[in-house]
């Protein structure tokens, strides 16, 4: 019935004398609580049966993919005064751009003509190593000659010795035989005397048989001497192979030691040519290193000294460099508990400072402002602030990360593990039990088959 009136008769009827009314309104309560409680049931039933991405939180910062890539600082070789800058902070430099000059400051090296000066030390010693080659040379033919010389002299010597040999028994012959004709002439001189005795000869035979018998004798006088002089020839010329041998042999030890003398002081100039010549590479290498350059390409971020006069150490660090080209990479720490879940290719959800981010942790795929990326390496020691580092490449089937991004910015980052129902992460977390941390393949092993 429509009421058109302006009396309202919920107030101006009471229901609370009739009890048919009562039992009506009570059980439309009931109902609306009963379905009420059945749809916060089923709603809560759903929401338990909804996906849960399992996670591990970590934060970490922005880095370079390659170590190259990274800040590095640029050092001094050697020690030095800063003379001139050439480049300031912030400036672009490429490879080989010089960033600054410095003076020397040990004395070993003030003398402005060092190099030069070493150089013709180096010619020097040079033109000594190759005198003592020549003399080697000479030497070495002196001993050649010497060495043949000797050879004919000995072989000559052989010959009169040989000769002396063949002489002696030649005049041994001549001697026999005289001695021979001298007996013979001695036993006729005998019969001859006995016969004119007999007066049988004359005297005249027995002095001219005498007289035979007398040179008979000489010659036999004279093939003896002929004899001994031959064998003094001999011994001469043993005498003679003697003394040639050792004269040419003490010539050629002579020569020899000459030869090693001269060897030695050569390969004395030869080291003192390396070591001069290695000094000489020392001195243009130094030259070259009052220049610092820019090892690559990239941007000077800070310079570490900065006076003009300022003395620089040895390997001292002088200014940072962050190189042009690098590939962005997020560098996270995880405690060494959440370890054994990562994996190489893993995903990550990652949230860069300055890029503000509604983040929904079971469900990161409905996360507005965080960016995708994989684990590309992971360290097998431990930090120095107890966690273990991952290293996270971008994920290129994603939209790129922002170009704004800077190397050292800090990040929040979420390992996405197994997805699982709301209810199972709930019993999980209640119970303590790590989130995926079994592989599937240990879970349920594959059968093998019947034989």
């Amino acid at each position: 019935m429509l009421n058109i009136s302006k009396t309202n008769i919920g107030k101006a009827f009471e229901n609370t004398n009739f009890s048919a009314l009562k039992h009506v309104n009570a059980m439309t309560s009931g109902k609306v609580f009963l379905r009420l409680l059945m749809v916060v049931f089923g709603i809560i039933f759903i929401f338990m049966l909804l996906p849960w991405t399992q996670n591990v939180r970590a934060e970490g910062d922005v880095t370079t993919l390659k170590p190259n890539q990274r800040p590095q600082a640029i050092q001094s070789i050697i020690g030095g005064r800063i003379e001139k800058w050439f480049v300031q902070e912030g400036d672009y430099v490429s490879k080989g751009d010089t960033i600054l000059f410095i003076s020397e400051v040990k004395d070993d090296y003030f003398d402005p003509n060092l190099l030069e000066r070493t150089g013709e030390q180096v010619k020097a010693k040079e033109f000594a190593v190759k005198s003592y080659m020549e003399k080697i040379k000479a030497l070495d033919n002196r001993v050649d000659a010497l060495s043949q010389t000797g050879v004919l002299k000995l072989e000559q010597t052989k010959n009169k010795l040989k000769q002396a040999e063949l002489k002696i028994l030649s005049d041994s012959i001549d001697y026999k035989a005289a001695a021979i004709n001298f007996k013979i002439a001695e036993d006729q001189y005998a019969r001859m005397q006995q016969l004119h005795e007999a007066g049988l000869k004359s005297l005249t035979d027995l002095e001219n048989r005498r007289n035979k018998m007398q040179e008979a004798q000489s010659k036999m006088i004279s093939s003896e001497n002929k004899l001994l002089t031959t064998r003094n020839e001999l011994i001469n010329a043993k005498v003679e192979l003697t003394s040639i041998q050792a004269q040419y042999r003490d010539d050629i030890a002579k020569a020899e030691s000459e030869k090693y003398t001269a060897m030695s002081s050569m390969y004395d100039a030869e080291a003192t040519v390396t070591k001069l010549q290695n000094q000489y590479s020392n001195y243009s290498f130094r030259s070259n290193l009052y220049y610092i350059t820019s090892p690559q390409n990239g941007y000077i971020t800070k310079a570490l000294q900065v006076g003009l006069g300022e003395t620089i150490k040895e390997g001292a660090s002088i200014v940072s460099i962050m190189p042009a080209d690098y590939s962005l990479a997020v560098a996270l720490y995880v405690k060494p508990i959440d370890l054994p879940l990562m994996e190489i290719g893993q995903e990550v959800r990652i949230q860069f400072d300055g890029w503000p981010a509604i983040v929904f942790s079971g469900w990161p795929n409905t996360s507005y402002g965080t960016y995708g990326g994989k684990v590309f390496a992971i360290d097998n020691f431990i930090s120095d602030n107890g966690k273990f580092r991952v290293l996270v490449k971008p994920d290129t089937t994603e939209h790129r990360w922002p170009s704004a991004l800077r190397v050292g910015g800090g990040t929040n980052n979420m390992l996405l593990l197994k997805e699982v129902p709301v209810w199972y992460e709930l019993w999980r977390q209640l119970n303590g039990f790590p989130p995926d941390f079994y592989k599937k393949s240990q879970l349920n092993p594959p059968s093998t088959a019947k034989k």
